[in-house]
């Protein structure tokens, strides 16, 4: 059972640093018997237009801008005083009581990265005596270790080379385990690796860990990685490692045509390329393949490839349960990507992901590119059975954090269901 009635006696921030080197905003908590919380917030680099608003100080002479101390500054003052002044019942209630208190549609006033550090925080407060996992689990969810899908290809605004296609991920569904998942990962990360050195091609990373070659067809990176897949001893497809894509293709839209390597498309046109992809390799998972205000577009998406492929929607959907729900009534994809820091508190996060298991749309719990070495969202991904997770690839330490953090929990729970 959760722990209740949670008062908190102390209530501090820092500027810290997530992985891209940008300032980040650390919550810690304390409460009257003297414990300690603490929680570090991720930060986007493609984000959506209706996401949660990040705020960030805009001193030029500080971090470029980028530099979170106004966002510190809410905690140490405005929040800390709201904090302080009661005994808190339960996750909910605080949450809430800190959406009121910035009293913005989109957390702008106080800043998004304030509000979830504090949230994510109280999380582990409530949870004490539990796993924070255990301490999560909606009523009527059966809890389950996610599929990893690892993004072992960057391009777009994770990557300096010229893929239009953010992201390509393995993963590993047919794999008994999460280790045996995480291991397939790995092997076929290495593979892969080699494959780019015999080709010439350059073996640096992007920004969530995965290779970035200058290749620009999505095609031959595909190709890539089913030799990769093969070459590890695994079977491509849904009963081995098949592939997830997110273009990101909000990124590539401008004026209703989607620029890709050089190639102008309208919609429909960029459909006609994704079934064509989706039927000459094993890819399962479609995520923002068209653009977040490319609405009609989408609809078209959903009626030609939905039965085909899950259509997990991200800067369309922004972890907002209303935009989810707008999106079920009208027939748009029919996944939702999850990433608490969109909406901005646990409690959000966790309609979000209600009105989509009431809807029937899966899910799939996410990271962001400016990641800390907070494991919260592998302790979300189990608690609400989503079956999914990405987290990057299976290297970099923000990353692997969290996979690492999902062995422990496998260890530890063996009793909990794997897969889809």
């Amino acid at each position: 059972m959760t722990r209740t009635d949670v008062r908190f006696a102390s209530v501090s921030a820092l500027e810290i640093l997530d992985s891209r080197g940008n300032p980040t905003v650390q919550v810690t908590l304390g409460t009257a018997e003297g414990l300690r919380y603490v929680a570090g917030v991720p930060s986007g680099a493609s984000t959506g237009s209706r996401e949660a608003v990040e705020l960030r100080d805009g001193d030029p002479a500080r971090y470029d801008g980028r530099g979170v101390s106004r966002a510190v500054g809410h905690v140490e003052g405005e929040i800390t005083d709201l904090l302080e002044r009661k005994t808190w019942s339960c996750q909910a209630e605080l949450d809430d009581a800190l959406v009121e208190l910035d009293g913005t549609p989109d957390k702008g006033r106080l800043g998004a990265n304030a509000i979830l550090g504090v949230s994510m925080a109280a999380a582990r407060a409530f949870a004490e005596g539990l796993p924070l996992w255990e301490s999560l689990i909606p009523r009527g969810v059966t809890p389950r270790l996610p599929v990893p899908h690892f993004n072992v290809l960057n391009g777009g605004v994770h990557a300096a080379n010229d893929l239009e296609f953010q992201e390509f991920m393995l993963a590993p569904i047919g794999a008994p385990s999460f280790s045996e998942a995480l291991r397939a990962g790995a092997t076929i990360y290495h593979r892969l690796r080699a494959e780019l050195r015999d080709r010439g091609e350059s073996t640096g990373l992007g920004d969530e860990g995965g290779f970035a070659p200058d290749i620009s067809s999505p095609e031959e990176i595909l190709w890539l990685m089913v030799a990769a897949i093969r070459d590890a001893g695994y079977t491509p497809g849904r009963d081995g490692v098949a592939i997830a894509m997110d273009p990101a293709s909000s990124e590539f839209h401008k004026d209703g045509v989607y620029t890709v390597a050089g190639e102008a498309l309208n919609a429909d046109q960029l459909i006609d390329r994704y079934e064509q992809i989706i039927t000459d390799f094993p890819v399962w998972s479609l995520e923002d393949g068209l653009a977040e205000d490319d609405w009609a577009g989408w609809k078209t998406l959903t009626e030609r490839l939905g039965g085909r492929v899950q259509l997990v929607g991200d800067d369309l959907f922004v972890t907002n349960p209303a935009l989810i729900a707008q999106a079920v009534r009208n027939g748009i994809g029919n996944s939702a990507l999850i990433k608490p820091n969109q909406i901005g508190t646990v409690t959000e996060t966790l309609r979000a992901q209600a009105v989509c298991r009431h809807a029937g749309y899966s899910q799939m719990v996410s990271h962001r590119s400016g990641e800390t070495t907070d494991t919260f969202i592998a302790d979300l991904s189990v608690a609400t059975g989503t079956g999914q997770i990405k987290s990057g690839a299976p290297a970099r330490g923000e990353r692997v954090a969290k996979y690492d953090r999902l062995l422990e929990i496998e260890r530890s729970s063996v009793s909990l269901p794997f897969g889809l």
